[in-house]
């Protein structure tokens, strides 16, 4: 069986054209089959892009889980000065969000990467997600603690579950690990966390 977070989904491609609301720009997005919400924008993101204020200035973005691009392009197109790295795993899913970024023109402003592929020395303003719960608790923990210390000291990850997942159990357990977490909205069975860096 394959699964969205899989490297290499396998079967056939079958690319499709969505109209989707990114935080209030609607734009055509390309998807496909064996990529996370392949048949449109998934609940949780959207209540992710809708709770969460963008980030203006300069900031460097890290949208961790990228799929085939909406959170990326949303920042990305709200803010023109963010320098966003997009990241996944599903190489399907990169060649969709490079795909994408170039025609919304955010092509110059968003890295489409392997995890492996990441700067290990850059540092983030913000980490936005909507993460691959399906993939078990013990390996979201690992991801997570691969990439929150990339934090800057003053950043924050923002990150959308749903209740039913065990969004409340993984906000305790992000302050456990040190990342003060606090529920910044509730909506339709979705938690949106914010984590704050690690203070030194």
């Amino acid at each position: 069986m394959t699964h969205y977070f899989s490297e290499d989904p396998g079967g056939p491609e079958r690319r499709r054209t969505i109209s989707v609301d990114l935080a209030g720009r609607a734009v055509e997005l390309v998807t496909a089959s064996g990529v996370f919400a392949g048949d449109g924008l998934d609940r949780g993101t959207a209540i992710l892009l809708r709770e969460s204020p963008m980030p203006t200035g300069r900031p460097r973005i890290l949208d961790l889980g990228c799929g085939y691009g909406p959170i990326a392009l949303a920042v990305a197109l709200h803010c023109p000065g963010a320098q966003v790295d997009a990241v996944d795993v599903n190489q399907r899913a990169l060649d969709l969000c490079r795909d994408n970024a170039a025609a919304v023109g955010v092509a110059d402003r968003v890295r489409v990467l392997r995890p492996e592929q990441a700067d290990p020395e850059a540092r983030y303003d913000e980490i936005w997600s909507n993460p691959p719960i399906r993939i078990g608790k013990e390996s979201l923990h690992a991801l997570l603690l691969d990439w929150l210390p990339r934090l800057r000291p003053t950043g924050v990850a923002r990150l959308v579950v749903s209740k039913n997942l065990g969004a409340d159990t993984l906000q305790r357990w992000l302050t456990e690990q040190g990342y003060a977490t606090d529920r910044m909205a509730t909506s339709k069975g979705f938690r949106v966390l914010v984590a704050r860096a690690l203070v030194p």
